[in-house]
């Protein structure tokens, strides 16, 4: 028989949500006797109502309900298609170029600005490809730095073993 003071515990445990299985099944016992604490009266109802509740069994039928295939999206499906490929065959059909001297004024002022307009991105394009490559000259350099340094700090080693001074590591050992 487990004491009040325990159940508590287990209590506690359980609301934090830190219980095992076999403390769960000492209190469902415990709420399950005739002989339950007075302030612990309310855990009761609720692990009675636990206990019932996983007797319960489900058994009315549940209709399964299968979806009618419309047609009507796939004939909507279809149609877009059409749609689509009867207006890239009317563009393709419509040979109509033009020559820069074709183009109205309005048009032939458009065109030029629009050409300003992808000179700029692409003198903006380069200048930022030139910095990227820059950088890469830099990591470069670096990587060389590293690897100079790796030689210094070979050199130090060996020059602390002939002047025999303690290491860096000895001294924090």
């Amino acid at each position: 028989m487990v004491s009040d003071n325990n159940i508590e515990k287990l209590l506690e445990k359980y609301d934090n949500g830190e219980t095992t299985l076999n403390e769960e099944q000492l209190l469902r016992d415990y709420f399950a006797q005739d002989h339950v604490a007075p302030h612990l009266e309310s855990y009761r109802v609720m692990f009675q109502y636990y206990s019932n509740t996983k007797k319960e069994i489900f058994t009315k039928d549940v209709p399964v309900q299968t979806r009618k295939r419309s047609y009507i999206y796939q004939f909507i499906s279809v149609a877009a298609v059409i749609v689509i490929m009867f207006g890239i065959f009317m563009q393709l059909d419509g040979n109509d170029t033009k020559t820069f001297n074709g183009l109205t004024e309005e048009e032939q002022m458009v065109y030029d600005q629009t050409q300003e307009a992808f000179g700029l991105l692409s003198s903006k394009f380069n200048q930022g490809v030139s910095n990227v490559s820059v950088l890469g000259v830099v990591g470069a350099h670096f990587d060389e730095g590293a690897e100079k340094m790796q030689y210094v700090s070979e050199f130090s080693k060996s020059t602390d073993k002939i002047l025999k001074k303690p290491s860096k590591t000895n001294k924090n050992k």
